[in-house]
């Protein structure tokens, strides 16, 4: 295949967390290729970033993206499920068609991202599949019952794979991310202090040091909070 780096796939590769992803994986030696609906073509810079379009909630569209990546760059070695939609409006005011905008963002991208990169990073020797989560994958809050009933799905898809897929080499992670993540949408609507916030960059940090523990001692779950939240 000519490409000697490791890969990493960054479904949901957007502004924020995304890119901060995709920066730190290629400034740790990876080729780092996000996948994101806003991309018109393939795009590339010269840090080893590559960027698709794939609709990640249609079946068929993440299994031929995957298997286009797979055969000019091999299998993963690190996988990280991103995406996210944030529904917050009373329960009663909340539409099926938001409920189902969450899921289909949180949930079936998941199940569609995994099944198509489980096995080839089985055959090729194992890896790491880290999905994002939040606090509302564990604590369901007032106005927030779209997004945290996908959170809560997500957690226990991603405690099912790690359990199916463990003794086969896939160190399985899900991440609670317990505050505000500081990008330019995430300010602009909670206005919240920058300083109280969770910095992308650091977040893609501990990631990376997931994907780089031994065997012998996988963390399953993690839970992330900047220095002022109150849990």
């Amino acid at each position: 295949m000519g490409n000697q780096r490791p890969l990493a796939l960054i479904a949901g590769a957007g502004p924020g967390l995304g890119q901060s992803l995709m920066t730190a994986a290629t400034d740790n030696g990876y080729t780092a290729i996000g996948l994101r609906r806003a991309v018109s073509t393939e795009k590339a810079d010269s840090n080893a970033q590559i960027w698709l379009s794939c609709d990640l909630s249609d079946p068929a569209s993440v299994s031929s993206t995957v298997q286009y990546i797979i055969q000019r760059h091999g299998a993963p070695k690190l996988v990280v499920h991103n995406p996210a939609t944030l529904t917050i409006k009373p329960f009663l005011e909340t539409s099926s068609e938001e409920f189902e905008a969450c899921w289909n963002s949180m949930v079936l991208s998941a199940v569609n991202v995994s099944q198509s990169v489980i096995a080839p990073m089985i055959d090729a020797g194992g890896g790491t599949l880290i999905f994002s989560g939040a606090t509302a994958s564990i604590r369901g809050g007032r106005n927030f019952a779209a997004f945290s009933s996908a959170k809560f799905a997500l957690r226990g898809i991603a405690q099912s794979i790690a359990r199916e897929f463990q003794s086969d080499g896939i160190h399985v992670v899900h991440t609670l991310l317990d505050g505000l993540i500081d990008t330019a949408a995430s300010r602009e609507l909670h206005k919240a202090d920058p300083s109280t916030m969770m910095k992308t960059f650091d977040i893609a940090a501990e990631y990376l040091r997931l994907s780089q523990q031994p065997p012998s001692v996988w963390t399953h779950e993690l839970d992330l909070r900047p220095q002022h939240e109150k849990f």
